[in-house]
């Protein structure tokens, strides 16, 4: 007797290992890299919620992380441990699945313009009829006999020049991106952990570029009371300081980044929570804390205007709320004539994602 047998779905089985490992690279994002303190934290949940039992406990899963090579001890010979930059690599995954995997499935491939023409790169599903110059490759064959037999009749069928289609190509951009993540005090200030969420959208964003975008560039800078580039491999590590909010810099430096780089389109996705409130002029820091100084401010939007004409698109992602703070990203995004969301933490990755892949310019 042939058939089917249904049963009641039962999902694969997680073993101990991966999902604890799941845990532990959320631990170590939000412990900026330490180990120790990760580990600890993995203990306190592992005493409320009993994650592991007798025959699989946390020193056993330790020592299966160094086994992996997740894991390595430290050269000074202190016992203490580091991650690898296999750990590293996991890490961006893991915020890549996170962030990416809300994100309802849309159309794969590179940043993909409205415009069509001979010297495309990718087939799209438009025709046109043949021109002088057009690859032979690009002929559509079944839709040029289909159009020879509507032209010319099934009696007398004949294939002309003028029957002949072919499949428009569409262009493709390359896009040149920097991120600028606030790291001043206020990023952690009010019992709110914003540096971590923006350390796993830099994580995401470099591993979605990898993966989907290869000809595309992406830069990473914080922003303090200076400003500077970090590596990729920096992220997991990276700390919020005791720092004012120094956007001049920022975009100084990533708009120095992005002139030299040769690819057409050029943007800076900008995330801080706070107003600029400092300045370094001569050598010497002008900072002003309260309230929205005009100094500041004014040079700011002149850093804006100023990426307007080199082409360079500004998108900022202000976590928070006030008012005059609003006001003041209102004024700087007419200057840059670029966007702006106001938003709280929760889904700052999938409007990045979505303004990132939504790109669309102009032809090459």
């Amino acid at each position: 007797m042939q058939g089917f047998r249904f049963k009641d779905f039962q999902a694969d089985p997680t073993s101990k290992f991966d999902a604890l490992f799941k845990i532990f690279k959320q631990l170590i994002t939000h412990t900026s890299g330490d180990v120790e303190e990760a580990l600890d934290w993995l203990r306190e949940l592992d005493k409320e919620y009993e994650l592991t039992d007798k025959d699989y406990t946390i020193d056993d899963f330790i020592a299966e992380l160094k086994k992996r090579g997740y894991l390595k001890d430290k050269p000074d010979n202190s016992g203490g441990m580091s991650i690898t930059p296999k750990t590293e690599q996991a890490i961006r995954n893991n915020a890549l699945e996170f962030i990416f995997g809300k994100l309802k499935r849309g159309a794969t491939g590179n940043h993909k313009t409205k415009f069509t023409g001979k010297n495309g790169e990718e087939m799209s599903d438009e025709l046109r009829g043949f021109e002088f110059g057009d690859s032979p490759q690009s002929i559509a064959m079944i839709d040029s006999i289909k159009q020879a037999q509507i032209n010319n009749g099934l009696d007398d069928f004949k294939l002309t020049e003028n029957d002949l289609l072919v499949t428009e190509q569409e262009y493709k951009t390359q896009t040149a991106t920097v991120l600028m993540i606030d790291i001043s005090h206020s990023m952690i200030l009010y019992g709110e952990d914003r540096i971590t969420p923006a350390k796993m959208v830099a994580m995401a964003m470099a591993e979605m570029i990898k993966r989907n975008y290869p000809k595309d560039s992406l830069d990473i800078i914080v922003f303090g009371n200076d400003a500077w580039p970090i590596q990729l491999k920096d992220l997991p590590y990276l700390q919020v300081g005791p720092y004012h909010t120094n956007t001049v810099a920022g975009l100084e430096l990533a708009s120095s980044i992005l002139r030299k780089k040769k690819a057409s389109n050029k943007q800076i996705f900008m995330i801080t929570d706070g107003k600029p409130s400092c300045l370094k002029e001569n050598g010497e820091y002008y900072m002003n804390s309260f309230g929205l100084d005009r100094r500041i401010v004014s040079k700011c939007l002149t850093l804006a205007a100023a990426c307007k004409r080199s082409k360079i698109n500004i998108t900022t992602f202000m976590v928070a709320s006030d008012p005059y703070l609003q006001d003041f990203v209102d004024e700087f995004t007419q200057a840059n004539q670029g966007k702006a969301y106001f938003t709280g933490l929760k889904g700052l990755g999938e409007m990045i994602f979505r303004d990132y892949t939504n790109n669309k310019r102009k032809k090459i």
